[in-house]
């Protein structure tokens, strides 16, 4: 793009904000035609899909391909979606990052219980260096990740990423399925994936900020786990006792009765130094084993969470994102659990209007990446803050 061109680019995006956004019903009969008609001509380097599980995936993917005057376009099936009024159902979302504002660079990393951790480090240095060269004088960055969220890979795949993306800050959200848990989708400029992850390096004119917020404290109440398998997530036993039943205790509860209900409103928190980190329960197994959204290790020790307001709690961490500035708008990653807490706590029209009103757009997730760690039970995204004024010397 030309300096023209650029400078154009640049002036129409910061009337209308950093970011270019879309939404249309999932069962409309050209989805890809109308997401195209909102996001406007573009160019993009970026177009990010999120996809109702609602919809034939395969099939949004094959007429979005070449249709929406991207560079690059990202794709996955979601636990719901974040888009005009908040909290959606049964929508395919998308966000667009324009030529003249960003600088992107995807890569895809297939076969998750297989990685090469040594190429895939090298690769992302590589590729890291080379957008910086060839965007230097776009002084922001962030990297973006989507993540199978049935591969329970997220822990190891974090990790590697952290040691290759050096100071470039990441976030990200494990696709969704509703809350069936049967299958989840990814893509990349058409090519549809399981197993598998999207990584979006990028650099942009525009100031950003990645943040990840929760509004649980843990409580004195500490339980040991005492049997587990970390590469399926399970805990078979805590204190000694069957893992199920003893959960169920320390919350006076029933373990028979314990739904998705429960686990929102209950869940564990691990200590890291003086910070904490959510360990969300998925489901009970048959033989009363806990299942988690993310790995837990023998020895570890896990304490009950209280809760703040969730609503009070997530309009306060959003304004203080607009504490200098307004951001332009929000790509967040939001649990499936908050949703489910907000919805419970009949919350969720309450949150939805918070949402709306810091412009944040995104999707629900099966968890979270922040850094190098694979979180739950948090809102976690990029505050994307208008670019500096062009006109101005």
């Amino acid at each position: 793009m030309d300096g023209a061109a650029q400078h154009a680019t640049q002036e129409e995006t910061a009337r209308n904000g950093a970011l270019r956004t879309a939404q249309v019903s999932c069962d409309h009969p050209d989805p890809a035609g109308v997401l195209a008609a909102q996001l406007g001509a573009g160019p993009f380097d970026l177009v990010c899909l999120f996809v109702s599980p609602r919809a034939d995936f395969h099939q949004v993917i094959l007429r979005s391909t070449g249709r929406l005057n991207a560079a690059n376009v990202m794709a996955c099936t979601t636990a719901g979606e974040i888009g005009q009024t908040g909290y959606e159902d049964g929508q395919i979302i998308a966000v667009g990052m324009p030529s003249g504002l960003f600088q992107v660079s995807c890569y895809a990393l297939g076969g998750l219980d297989k990685l090469d951790t040594k190429k895939v480090i090298d690769t992302l240095i590589q590729r890291r260096l080379a957008l910086l060269q060839n965007a230097p004088e776009m002084p922001h960055e962030f990297a973006f990740l989507l993540v199978d969220g049935l591969s329970m890979r997220e822990e190891h795949l974090t990790d590697v990423l952290a040691s290759g993306l050096g100071p470039m800050q990441l976030f990200g959200g494990s696709s969704g399925d509703d809350i069936h848990f049967r299958q989840t989708w990814l893509a990349l400029n058409g090519q549809v994936m399981q197993n598998a992850a999207v990584l979006a390096m990028a650099r942009t004119h525009c100031p950003v900020r990645v943040f990840s917020h929760d509004h649980l404290t843990p409580t004195a109440d500490r339980m040991v786990v005492t049997a587990a398998q970390p590469e399926q997530r399970l805990v078979c036993q805590i204190n000694g006792e069957t893992a199920a039943k003893e959960y169920a205790r320390l919350l006076g509860k029933d373990p028979n009765q314990l739904t998705p209900f429960t686990f929102a409103a209950h869940p564990v928190v691990v200590r890291v130094g003086e910070a904490h980190h959510v360990r969300s329960i998925q489901r009970v197994t048959e033989d009363g084993a806990l299942v988690f959204f993310s790995a837990i290790n023998e020895g570890m020790v896990l304490s009950l969470a209280d809760h703040d307001d969730i609503a009070a709690a997530l309009d306060d961490a959003l304004s203080e994102l607009s504490h200098a500035e307004q951001p332009a708008q929000i790509l967040g990653c939001d649990c499936l659990l908050r949703r489910v807490a907000a919805e419970q706590g009949q919350q969720s029209r309450e949150i939805s209007r918070i949402l709306a009103r810091h412009h944040v757009v995104g999707f629900n997730t099966y968890g979270e990446q922040f850094g190098a760690l694979h979180v739950n039970q948090t809102l976690t995204g990029v505050a994307i803050y208008p670019p500096p004024d062009p006109t101005r010397p």
